[in-house]
């Protein structure tokens, strides 16, 4: 459909319906003084580490980690030769799961452990260790990487019997063995390995992919999928794995200048450049991986890689070229190659007291529930210091890092399978240590109660002070079936609200959310709701913090402890009694989503409240009467009829697709879009996003739990989408969960899983579009008017304008939503300034 003739901007859109600014509306701003008990920020708290388990003795440890979906084993490396297995952590009895024999001197030991993603069912593990052998290699010292099983007779026994080696490597030298292992959430095995021992990369194997395993993070696939490769053949390697099709130096002939055959690459390597790669990390929301590299003489840093990347040794020690430090070292290398991957975070080895170190220990992010302000953070720490450091990195910058606490001859982090913990192994004392708050505490404390809040003048009838404001949206975060009314409060009538049609709104500091939570104990019986609990979020100058009242009685309730609870509740279904089981979030899960990404305030944008409520005596569109109000910075003119509203799951005036991207818009968007949490994971849920720009259909996931037939959505296939899947489960308490979303929520959605179910069969089995896209172009001072055809009426468009037609159409400005009425019909002038570009338009299904 091309109108052709001169083009002219986009400055309004008139149909039926008022101007926002000019709608009635029977609401008032007044300013609320009754939240003055919220302090602005959580009380903080200082740090300490203590023995996580004081009746357990061990023998210098140097790993912890625990089988996926287990809560009450952690399993923990002794590195002369000991696996050992704390059963039942809150009573723990230490037991020997298997032994090897090693060779433990200097840095050399047993080192690394990671339990297979299918452990459950397969009893794969897989050991890092140091050990003598004779092969075509030499006679000497090997570093080994092996698959070990557990006895089908006793979970807490292993035998070294079962061992079948992926690598197995000879070493000139007892240090700088790397030596770490973990399954990503890809399915493969990462190991990081160093670069030998010899100092200032005397061994020549810094920046070399055609020789040894060293210098690397190598990525195995120990499942030897269909479509990966076998390796190349090395005196090292086996055929015990394979090489993941898109492993970085798959097929290279050439590198920092030099040509070579690719069957003399180690196709292993995942990432190069590092000197001793001791520790590393994959955070389970992000899929960052963060590396701590040993340095030289003089820097430690932290490094967060992706595939293919050089973290520079021997041309960078961290941020400084290496040969220029140690003139007298020839072995350095000089004329560092363009794409290096610089530190998020370096130390120096002598300077400020708290801010020094010379062995960095990687370390992780922490997403425990128990220690709300390190939510987010990268905790890790310094085996020769002992100082523990936390820092924040988002994907592009890095809040550095602070000293919190220190601990003695730390070697490892891991986390307590129980509630996400930091543990830290301590070497030389033979302990786990366990990072806790100490006394210290500064700042003003929480309401103890809700009464002590101030946000109700009366806790029976929940009549809100004044200044707190009732709203609704029009698709809820799926809450287990909870009743939920929400209020907010924008204290002081100065500040206001900056409204954007189309993203986030902006909100200033002391904006305060509350939204309250009853369940039906009789489903479908409204006399029987029980109250549970009413939540805060309070906006402050670093962001939000979250906190919850759990009610004990119709006028009473009580703060939640910081790690959250659980309530069983017996609800009767139909005559059927069952039990449920509510979770009261912990103040950490309430940040996972309420994010900068996610805008904070979540559900309070104008997709949600883009709806009619009741004021008083008057039932008014909701972004009409705040604008009326006062409540954002500019009155807000847009017509509400092209304003983006999100429909209900069950509202079949609109498109399956369109109530499913309102669905995901609604619980996944906070995490799902660029610079949202689960970046790893390349979907864009944002309702904005058209279907075709959106990364889901026949879009590879960042975790296929082990079925290369998984995709986000196949078309025509639910059991392979693997958001349908994700979506349908629910398996709270179980290490790693992949349930979504992610918090909260101990029920599925049938409605929901339903529509998804739907809409996926309802899909071309091609994964065309369902609708094309429509380019458009108006004269000056014309309207162009498309009446009601081809199912339009109800559905929900985008309108995007560029300059150049030949621009890829998902790079297109949006310039309008939602331009439908209810009849399929939209009307709007474009009337064009003398010298203005000329624009075409694009009508885009989302």
């Amino acid at each position: 459909m091309i109108f052709p003739g001169s083009f002219g901007r986009l400055l309004a859109l008139g149909i039926m319906a008022a101007a926002v600014s000019s709608a009635p509306a029977q609401l008032t701003r007044v300013p609320n003084t009754s939240l003055t008990n919220l302090p602005p920020a959580p009380p903080q708290f200082g740090y300490a580490v203590n023995n996580a388990f004081p009746s357990v003795s061990l023998t210098q440890p140097v790993c912890l980690a625990s089988p996926p979906q287990e809560t009450n084993r952690l399993f923990i490396l002794e590195k002369t030769g000991a696996i050992v297995v704390i059963t039942n952590l809150a009573s723990p009895t230490r037991t020997v799961f298997m032994s090897l024999s090693v060779l433990s001197d200097s840095e050399s030991g047993l080192l690394g452990l990671a339990f297979h993603p299918g452990y459950a069912t397969n009893g794969y593990f897989y050991v890092f260790s140091s050990r003598q052998f004779t092969t075509s290699q030499g006679t000497g010292r090997h570093q080994v990487i092996s698959r070990f099983q557990v006895t089908s007779t006793n979970a807490n026994v292993a035998l070294p019997a079962t061992e079948q080696i992926l690598i197995q490597q000879f070493d000139n030298a007892g240090n700088h063995n790397g030596g770490d292992l973990h399954f990503g959430s890809d399915g493969y095995l990462y190991a990081s390995v160093g670069d030998e021992g010899a100092q200032y990369n005397g061994s020549l194997n810094a920046q070399v992919i055609t020789n040894m395993f060293f210098s690397a993070i190598l990525r195995l696939d120990v499942d030897k999928r269909p479509g990966n490769l076998l390796p190349n053949p090395h005196p090292a390697n086996s055929t015990n794995y394979f090489i993941p099709a898109d492993n970085p130096f798959v097929g290279v002939t050439s590198f920092n200048g030099k040509t070579f055959n690719a069957t003399n690459v180690r196709t292993e390597f995942f990432s190069i450049g590092y000197r001793n790669p001791w520790r590393f990390s994959i955070d389970p929301v992000t899929g960052f991986i963060y590396v701590g590299d040993v340095g030289q003489d003089l820097y430690e840093e932290v490094d967060v890689i992706t595939n293919g990347a050089n973290c520079g040794w021997a041309y960078y020690e961290g941020l400084h070229l290496a040969a220029p430090l140690y003139p007298s070292q020839n072995t350095l290398l000089t004329n560092p190659p363009p794409g290096l991957v610089f530190p998020i975070q370096e130390y120096p080895h002598s300077g400020t007291a708290g801010y020094t170190g010379n062995a960095v220990i990687g370390g992780l992010v922490y997403r425990g529930n128990r220690i709300t302000q390190l939510y987010g953070a990268y905790v890790f720490t310094d085996n020769g210091s002992g100082n523990v450091w936390m820092l924040r990195y988002d994907g592009n910058n890095t809040i550095p890092f602070q000293l919190i606490t220190s601990a003695a001859s730390p070697t490892a982090i891991g986390t307590d399978p129980r509630n996400g913990d930091v543990l830290i192994c301590q070497l030389n004392n033979g302990q786990i240590g366990r990072l806790d708050y100490n006394a210290t505490v500064t700042g003003a404390p929480l309401p103890p109660t809700l009464a002590a809040t101030g946000a109700f003048t009366n806790l029976t009838t929940l009549a809100p002070a004044a200044g707190i404001v009732s709203y609704d949206i029009n698709v809820p975060f799926w809450s287990d079936n909870a009743v939920k009314s929400r209020w907010f409060s924008v204290p002081n009538p100065n500040l206001t609200i900056g409204f954007n049609p189309n993203a986030n709104w902006s909100f200033p500091t002391g904006t305060v959310w509350i939204k309250h939570f009853e369940l039906e104990l009789t489903n479908g019986v409204a006399a029987s709701r029980k109250r549970l609990e009413t939540r805060f979020i309070v906006r402050n100058t670093n962001g939000v913090y979250g906190i919850t009242y759990r009610w004990d009685s119709l006028t009473n309730a009580t703060l939640v402890p910081e790690a959250g609870t659980n309530d069983t509740l017996v609800i009767n279904d139909g005559g059927i009694l069952r039990t449920q089981v509510w979770h009261y979030p912990s103040r950490s899960e309430c940040l996972a989503c309420h994010s900068v990404a996610g805008g904070y305030g979540l559900g309070f944008n104008t997709a949600q409240l883009n709806r009619d409520l009741t004021y008083g005596t008057l039932t008014t569109n909701q972004i009409s009467a705040l604008s009326a109000a006062g409540y954002f910075s500019a009155p807000v003119t847009n017509d509400v009829h092209s304003l983006l509203a999100l429909a209900a799951a069950t509202n079949t005036a609109y498109s399956l697709e369109f109530r499913t991207r309102s669905f995901l818009a609604a619980n996944c968007s906070q995490c799902h879009q660029p610079g949202g949490a689960a970046q790893r994971a390349s979907w864009d849920a944002r309702i904005t996003t058209p279907t075709s720009a959106a990364g889901l259909i026949n879009a590879k996931p960042a975790n296929n739990l082990g079925n290369t037939n998984k995709l986000i959505i196949v078309p025509q296939s639910p059991t392979n989408s693997i958001l349908l899947t994700r979506i349908s489960t629910r398996d709270l308490g179980v290490l790693p969960s992949i349930q979504m979303p992610p918090l909260a929520s101990n029920l599925t959605n049938a409605a929901a899983t339903q529509l998804i179910t739907d809409w996926i069969n309802s899909l071309p089995a091609d994964g065309s579009a369902a609708r094309p896209n429509f380019f458009f172009s108006l004269r000056v001072g014309t309207n162009l008017i498309l009446r009601g055809a081809n199912g339009w009426p109800g559905q929900y468009y985008l309108v995007r304008a560029s300059t150049n037609l030949l621009l890829p159409p998902a790079n297109w400005p949006l310039v309008l939503t939602n331009p439908f009425d209810p009849l399929g019909n939209f009307n709007f002038t474009n009337p064009m300034k003398p010298g203005e570009p000329k624009l075409f338009y694009l009508l885009q299904l989302p």
